[in-house]
């Protein structure tokens, strides 16, 4: 049954992906739902982490003891600073794993 699922759901995203990537489909979005789609990433993004980040033992965690909560402000302060993604990431990681063994 487990297998019958993920078939499918991989049918589901190739299907759904491929309406939208196939130049002879007559499917074509307005700008205002293409702006609107801009936003997905970020807020998937921001649901995946947010909890990572802010909940500890199904508590919040807003300290600055919190390893995870000092790495991402680091991370978007790199970001904005550097405006390289590679440097943001790995810099960051490696700050984390530095708060994590001094924490």
């Amino acid at each position: 049954m487990m297998w019958v699922i993920i078939v499918g759901m991989a049918l589901i995203l190739f299907f759904n992906r491929y309406l939208f990537l196939e130049p002879r489909l007559p499917i074509r979005l307005n700008r205002g739902v293409k702006e609107f789609l801009g936003f997905a990433v970020p807020g998937m993004l921001t649901a995946i982490c947010g909890p990572i980040i802010f909940v500890k033992d199904r508590a919040l965690n807003p300290s600055l003891d919190n390893p995870y909560l000092l790495a991402g402000l680091c991370a978007i302060g790199l970001m904005v600073w550097s405006r390289n993604v590679l440097l943001s990431v790995v810099s960051s990681v490696a700050l984390f794993y530095l708060f994590r063994w001094w924490l």
